[in-house]
């Protein structure tokens, strides 16, 4: 019996070897300071060396930032300059040769910049801290206690296009195969999309045609620069989870369908993160619908996350046309063998290195 999870995939060119996907997790952990700052270490290589070997068919890295400023913390992983490709080079390297499908998403973080890594407590971090002053479409705070965005020019949004298309030039060199557009979680593409953190009254601003600018020109430059043999991913919130003036899902729905006419291939449908009295109905599954939304509206291929836990979880999303892959988060960070696992109680086959050939 065929078993759906386990199933290649293929977008453009490229087949995936099965529907387990990683999704993208920061670890905070690269190098913070000198002309080394941004650069992967061997905490990244072992991370996602541990997952490729464990059987998961597509690991995208966590968000690389496009720009110094574009980073969450400090220590956040960047692609901005050459010395950061080199490492980078490495660890896609290595998921290909052991049959994983190398991908990374690239981002800014806007007005969420320049704050502490989790477990030192995520407020911002002071300039004289190391930190820096953050940028994002509206002067409109991000949260009590953050500082206030300096609001960004029309100079400023096409220098930042630019970089994600450096960005997707510098990805392709260091041998990824899936570049995904950070638009999610209230970082500043999601920032632009949404009437809560955009209050511009330019043509980038107000209607839905104009929150939807940026992330349209960001895409269309860094598709311009990905070969047209290898897909685009693009991660969204599907909806702020705020009673007013948030995105919402009828927009994710009504974007999607933009997205595909731009080249996007595959939208990651999340949710939430832009700040706001949001009340959030966590659960098993709970974005799945979103997904299933977007691909029984729009045709677009999608990935559906959030609280997916159990193989035949995953199985069933996969089987019902719910999604046409399962990204998965904090499970992989509880078991790097998870889709070895899936595989045995599915009763299906996925890639192992001959090394743990006595665990299959």
């Amino acid at each position: 019996m065929s078993v759906a999870l386990f199933e290649p995939y293929t977008l453009r060119s490229l087949t995936i070897p099965n529907r387990v996907w990683m999704a993208p997790m920061c670890q905070y952990s690269a190098e913070v300071f000198g002309p080394n700052a941004g650069v992967a270490t061997d905490w990244h290589f072992a991370h996602y060396a541990s997952r490729a070997t464990g059987g998961t068919g597509l690991i995208l890295v966590e968000a690389t930032a496009v720009a110094p400023e574009g980073r969450i913390s400090p220590a956040d992983l960047g692609i901005w300059n050459d010395t950061q490709v080199a490492a980078l080079r490495r660890i896609a390297g290595f998921l290909k040769d052991h049959g994983t499908v190398p991908g990374i998403q690239i981002g800014h973080a806007g007005r969420k910049a320049s704050t502490n890594r989790p477990w030192e407590g995520r407020g911002p971090v002071p300039e004289d801290g190391h930190g820096w002053q953050p940028v994002g479409p509206s002067p409109v705070e991000f949260a009590d206690g953050h500082p206030v965005p300096t609001e960004l020019t029309p100079e400023g949004i096409r220098e930042i296009v630019g970089q994600f298309a450096d960005a997707a030039r510098r990805a392709l060199e260091a041998g990824f195969e899936v570049v995904e557009v950070h638009g999610a979680h209230g970082y500043l593409i999601g920032e632009f999309l949404s009437p809560h953190s955009n209050h511009r009254t330019d043509e980038y601003g107000g209607s839905f045609e104009n929150r939807t600018r940026f992330a349209l020109e960001v895409v269309d430059a860094v598709r311009a620069v990905w070969p047209q043999k290898l897909p685009v991913f693009f991660r969204i919130s599907a909806t702020d989870w705020l009673a007013e003036q948030g995105w919402t899902a009828d927009e994710t729905v009504r974007f999607a369908a933009l997205l595909r006419e731009h080249g996007v291939d595959l939208l990651d449908v999340s949710s939430g993160g832009n700040g706001g009295p949001a009340e959030i109905p966590v659960g098993p599954g709970y974005q799945v619908p979103f997904a299933a939304r977007v691909k029984a509206e729009t045709g677009l291929p999608v990935a559906a996350v959030g609280l997916i836990t159990e193989p035949a979880q995953a199985e069933k999303i996969v089987a019902n046309g719910e999604a046409d892959a399962v990204l998965l988060g904090r499970e992989l960070l509880r078991d790097a063998s998870w889709a070895r696992r899936a595989a045995r109680e599915l009763g299906a086959e996925t890639h192992a290195p001959s090394q743990y050939a006595w665990a299959i």
